[in-house]
């Protein structure tokens, strides 16, 4: 079973998550029965996940594709030491991508010019 962990909040509050075993090196561990405390904030802890959003909203809304929307679902888990880590799934990584674009009216300028 995978250790509880705690994190707190930039304005104090308590979150308590199953974190990730970390395998090897330093560990942080508890004092009695509660769970590890977080070596930074849960808002910090998350933030490589946000640039990793970022990043790959960037990448599909850039370029020819154009869609409508974009709809990125990652599997993160919490460790105490390294924070919110993309979690492995069956493959390498855990990331599904769903782009959509709905239909719509043609663009004047995709619309070949007739006679006059």
């Amino acid at each position: 079973m995978d250790a509880l962990v705690e994190f707190k909040t930039e304005d104090g509050a308590r979150i308590v998550v199953e974190g990730v075993d970390e395998e090897s090196g330093a560990r942080m561990v508890s004092r009695g029965d509660g769970p590890a405390q977080a070596a930074r904030t849960f808002e910090s802890a998350l933030d490589g996940v946000r640039a990793a959003a970022e990043s790959a909203l960037r990448v599909f809304r850039d370029g020819a594709l154009r869609p409508d929307s974009v709809e990125l679902e990652f599997g993160v888990k919490l460790s105490a030491e390294a924070g919110a880590v993309i979690a492995k799934g069956a493959a390498e990584g855990h990331l599904v991508v769903k782009l959509s674009w709905s239909p719509g009216p043609s663009r004047p300028d995709a619309q070949a010019a007739g006679p006059s």
